[in-house]
C-alpha cells in the first residue's frame, strides 16, 4: 500500500490524482491533503479518505513540517510559484516526489535537483512529456541520449494569423484541442509559454543542455515524446491523450496498473508532425531565453506570466499582451544568482509587481 500526501488536491491534476486512488483502494492510500483556497472542498475530501493531516494555504501560516511525514509519495500538484516551497519540502522530508508542478523546476531546478541529489530522493515526473521520457529511458534519469524531442499540440490558436490572435478571448484560449486542462496550464498551452516551461524542465531533470531539446508540434497528440540514442534509434511513448496515464503510473511506479484504453492503431489513421512555429509565439521563445540566461530569470518569466494570464483571463488585457507584460518583466529586473529559495521567492515577487505595474499603471 503506497501512502499520498497529495498537494494541490482540489485543482484538475489533484482531482484526477484522486479518482486514481479511488480505482485501485487495494494499492493505494491518501495520507495528507493539501489545497490553496478551497477549504469546503478540502474539508469533504479530507472526510472522504479518512485524512486527518490537512493544511489549507489560504489560512496562512508555514508549510506544517509534519505535512509528508507518513506518506511514500508527495505528489505535488498546486499551481504556480507556490508549488516550489512543497517540492522543497518534501524532499527535506526525503520523501520520493512526484512532480505535477511545472515551476517547481523552471524557477527552481538548480535548488530541487541538488537537493533532490544530496537527499537521495526520487524525482518522478508526471507532465505527460516527462512522463514519455522517463518511461523511454527506461525509467532512468541518467541514461546517455542524443537528444529530447518534445511534442505539443499547438494549442486552439496554431492556424491562426497575428491580427487574429489580437482578438481571440479568454474563452477561445480555453477551448484546448485535445487535453482538459486547468484555466492558467491551458492559456499557456495556447501561448507555448507551457511548451517552453517544458523544455526547461527536461533540461533539469534530465541533465540535458538547452540545445539538445526540442518542440515539435503534433496535433494528434498520440505520440506524447521522443528520445533519440547515439545509434539513430528513436524510442518514444505513445498513447490517447489522458492525463490519467502519467498521474496514475507516477503514483505506481515502477509498476504499472490498469488504467485508460490500448491504442487502435488500426483506426488512429495518420498522424502528424511540423515544425513549432516559434516566431508566432514569442512566448516559447522567451522561454528558452530565460532558461539559457538563467539565474532569476525563469523565475522573473514566470512570476510576470502568472500575473499577465490573470489579467487575460479576467479581460483586463489581449492575448498578446501576455508576451508584451513577460517580455517588460525580464528587460526590467536585473538578473540574480538563484542561490536559495528566498533569492527566487523575492524575484518572483519582484516580477509579479513589474507585471502589474505595466499591466494596470499602477
Amino acid at each position: 500500500m503506497k501512502r499520498i500526501a497529495l498537494i494541490g488536491c482540489t485543482g484538475n491534476i489533484g482531482t484526477q490524482a484522486l479518482d486514481v486512488v479511488r480505482r485501485h483502494p487495494g494499492e493505494l492510500s491518501v495520507s495528507a491533503l493539501a489545497a490553496g483556497h478551497d477549504r469546503a472542498r478540502l474539508k469533504s475530501l479530507a472526510g472522504e479518505f479518512g485524512v486527518s493531516r490537512v493544511y489549507c494555504a489560504a489560512s496562512g501560516g508555514p508549510i506544517p513540517k509534519d505535512l509528508f511525514e507518513d506518506c511514500d509519495v508527495a505528489f505535488i500538484a498546486a499551481g504556480g510559484f507556490a508549488g516550489l516551497a512543497y517540492t522543497m519540502s518534501a524532499i527535506e522530508a526525503h520523501k520520493t516526489v512526484a512532480l505535477a508542478n511545472k515551476e517547481s523546476l523552471v524557477c527552481g531546478g538548480e535548488l530541487v535537483v541538488r537537493a533532490a541529489e544530496e537527499a537521495g530522493v526520487t524525482l518522478v515526473p508526471v507532465d505527460s512529456e516527462h512522463s514519455a521520457i522517463f518511461q523511454a529511458l527506461g525509467f532512468r534519469r541518467d541514461v546517455p541520449f542524443e537528444r529530447i524531442v518534445l511534442t505539443a499540440s499547438g494549442g486552439p490558436f496554431l492556424r491562426y494569423t497575428a491580427e487574429e490572435m489580437a482578438h481571440v478571448t479568454a474563452a477561445d484560449a480555453l477551448r484546448h484541442p485535445t487535453w482538459s486542462m486547468g484555466a492558467k496550464i491551458t492559456v499557456d498551452s495556447a501561448t507555448m509559454l507551457n511548451k517552453g516551461y517544458e523544455v526547461l524542465e527536461a533540461k533539469w531533470l534530465y541533465g540535458a543542455d538547452l540545445s539538445r531539446i526540442e518542440a515539435v508540434v503534433h496535433p494528434e497528440s498520440i505520440v506524447h515524446s521522443l528520445v533519440y540514442f547515439a545509434d539513430g534509434a528513436a524510442i518514444a511513448q505513445l498513447g490517447y491523450p489522458d492525463m490519467r496515464v502519467p498521474i496514475q503510473l507516477a503514483l505506481t511506479y515502477p509498476d504499472r496498473l490498469p488504467c485508460a484504453p490500448q491504442l487502435d492503431l488500426a483506426k488512429l489513421g495518420a498522424l502528424h508532425f511540423e515544425r513549432l512555429p516559434a516566431e508566432k509565439f514569442p512566448c516559447f521563445t522567451l522561454a528558452l531565453e530565460a532558461g539559457r540566461a538563467g539565474g532569476s530569470c525563469p523565475t522573473i518569466l514566470n512570476g510576470a506570466a502568472e500575473e499577465a494570464v490573470l489579467a487575460f483571463l479576467a479581460g483586463r488585457i489581449s492575448f498578446p499582451r501576455i508576451a508584451e507584460t513577460i517580455e517588460d518583466a525580464l528587460a526590467r529586473i536585473p538578473r540574480t544568482e538563484a542561490s536559495s529559495y528566498q533569492s527566487l521567492a523575492e524575484a518572483d515577487a519582484k516580477a509579479r509587481g513589474a507585471a502589474k505595474k505595466f499591466i494596470y499603471g499602477k
